[in-house]
Parts: structure tokens; sequence; C-alpha cells
């Protein structure tokens, strides 16, 4: 069974709008399938209505212990250089390159940091 979570992960709409439009907390593979061949009238309004600018769902990989997940990403997150789990020490963590300067963003999914490394001004 898949949960309405990983669901609309896999249909990439939001969690609130499988909730109104009756995704079931639990479906089975073969019903996710048919909602993915199949799509109803407001999947497919939803798809074409997407932009593309923003994802709906980012995928978040810890590049110290490989943990992951998906999360909704916030309007205020820059394009991360990389990210990891809060509790690993600043020693785990790959260094900033010489000639770049980090910035590290707090509160990115349910445990993650974010990296920012961009070039240093001359």
């Amino acid at each position: 069974m898949i949960s309405r979570r990983d669901a609309a992960i896999a249909l990439d709409i939001p969690l609130e709008m499988a909730q109104r439009h009756g995704i079931p907390a639990r479906l089975s593979q073969a019903e996710l399938t048919e909602l993915q061949d199949s799509p109803p009238a407001w999947l497919v309004q939803s798809r074409a209505n997407r932009t593309g600018k923003r994802p709906v769902w980012v995928h978040l990989n810890c590049v110290v212990c490989g943990y992951a997940e998906a999360a909704r990403p916030k309007k205020w997150w820059p394009e991360f250089t990389y990210v990891f789990c809060g509790h690993h020490r600043d020693s785990e963590v790959p260094g900033v390159l010489p000639g770049e300067v980090r910035s590290e963003f707090e509160g990115i999914g349910s445990r993650f940091v974010g990296i920012v490394d961009v070039p240093a001004d001359s």
C-alpha cells in the first residue's frame, strides 16, 4: 500500500490537492498506476496550469550520510549546492572551495541545513 503523501509525490501534486480530490490515505500500486495512466480532469488541468518555474516537490539528499526525503520547496529557498542533516558536525561536511563564500540555511525539510557556495567578489 502507498500513502497519500507518496502518491502526491508520484503524481507531482501538493498533498493538500490529493486530499481535496479524494485520494485515499492508502492506495494500492494498481490504483496509483491507474491515476497516472488515466488522470482525472482535475489532474490534467493541474498539470496544464504549471509554469515550470518552481517544482512541486524536491528531493533532498544528505551529502554526508545519504538520508533522503521529498519536501515542498519554500519560496525563500535558493538553489542549494548541497544539503546535510543538521546533526552532522561541520568537519563531516565538504569544505568550501578556495575563492568561494558559503551561506548556510537551517530549517530545510524536516532536518536539513542547506549550503550555498558562490564565487567571492574579487
